[in-house]
């Protein structure tokens, strides 16, 4: 199965590629990605892979070319190949899915609407793009949590994926949580001015898989966690059509190290008059803090009420380790792990 995973990937490289150079190019970066690849296009007799998939003459060039790189010295000296043991297959998958759409994704010009800062520090923005002139691009976002990636027209930065912060239901424009990153694609566009063009790629990702947790499964409580601009892509879930109103209990825990830096305080009000019980969790708050303090998952183990594992939901997005011991404390109280959602 990875190794015909593997060889498609491969069929959408060679067919993204405009030149020889650029194959080149894409092969080395394809290989650096995936560790397995090299063993798997290196073996002039696997009879297997030959037989999964038949192999083309650029195909056998590739082939050829992912020997020579793995019997000698790179064909390009810059490129470190990397020694990790292969991922897991869903992580595999999805890093082969992002390398071949990055490589063939189309670009879609949209000027800016709206650029302005969302905390008072100014650290992260609200950022709008107005896509009245592309009503197939708005269409196509049609779950919460998607994304896509973002890049400044006329530079040469490399493209950032954003999550889309406003809900599917909103037309004509997608919405934006930037934080601005010293050097990077992010803080050139919070430098931009209203007008200014930005170029989309197509819009990514299955987005929350909401039903699991909707009716008739059904989930009567629902604990949602956030860290940082993770919030942006529960800000689209929360105001799209998600059911909060049907459910007993629907609790937001959002953690940022301050309020200077914590975004969306504006809609909190909003949040909580459709049924979501907000809960910011401040790790280095200042004296006048009174609410919830230290690491999200730390608050919520303080304060976790009794739970039907059957009827519980819980929704992720942001840092790692917060996921993590949030998924492992859940799962420990019995409650599936399919109804523990990620935008990934």
């Amino acid at each position: 199965m990875r190794e015909k995973a593997t060889l498609l990937s491969c069929n959408c490289i060679i067919s993204g590629a405009t030149n020889k150079l650029h194959l080149l190019s894409l092969v080395s970066s394809f290989i650096n990605c995936c560790p397995f690849a090299s063993s798997l296009l290196s073996n002039n007799n696997n009879n297997k892979s030959k037989r999964l998939l038949s192999l083309s003459p650029l195909q056998l060039q590739l082939q050829s070319m992912a020997t020579q790189t793995f019997s000698s010295k790179p064909f390009l000296p810059s490129l470190h190949f990397s020694k990790r043991p292969p991922a897991s297959i869903s992580a595999f998958s999805r890093r082969l899915s992002v390398l071949a759409s990055a490589t063939t994704a189309t670009w879609t010009p949209a000027p800016l609407s709206v650029v302005s800062p969302a905390t008072s520090d100014s650290s992260i923005f609200h950022v709008v793009t107005d896509l009245s002139s592309s009503p197939s691009l708005s269409s196509s976002y049609s779950s919460p949590g998607q994304y896509l990636q973002v890049r400044v027209s006329g530079s040469d930065s490399k493209p950032a994926f954003m999550a889309i912060a406003s809900p599917p239901t909103l037309e004509g424009k997608f919405e934006f949580l930037i934080k601005r990153v010293p050097g990077s694609t992010a803080e050139l566009i919070c430098w931009l001015k209203e007008g200014d063009l930005v170029e989309l790629g197509p819009v990514m990702g299955k987005g929350f898989p909401i039903e699991r947790i909707e009716e008739p499964q059904g989930a009567d409580s629902v604990f949602i966690f956030a860290t940082g601009t993770g919030i942006s892509a529960i800000r689209s879930l929360i105001e799209s059509d998600f059911s909060t109103n049907k459910k007993a209990d629907v609790r937001l825990y959002y953690g940022a190290r301050n309020l200077q830096i914590m975004a969306y305080q504006d809609r909190f009000q909003a949040w909580e008059s459709s049924g979501v019980t907000v809960i910011p969790v401040l790790s280095q708050p200042d004296n006048s803090w009174i609410g919830e303090t230290g690491y999200v998952q730390n608050a919520f183990l303080r304060t976790k009420p009794a739970l039907n594992p059957s009827s519980t939901g819980v929704v992720l997005c942001g840092q790692k380790e917060m996921a993590e011991e949030i998924t492992s404390s859940f799962l420990a109280d019995g409650v599936p792990k399919d109804k523990i959602l990620t935008n990934f």
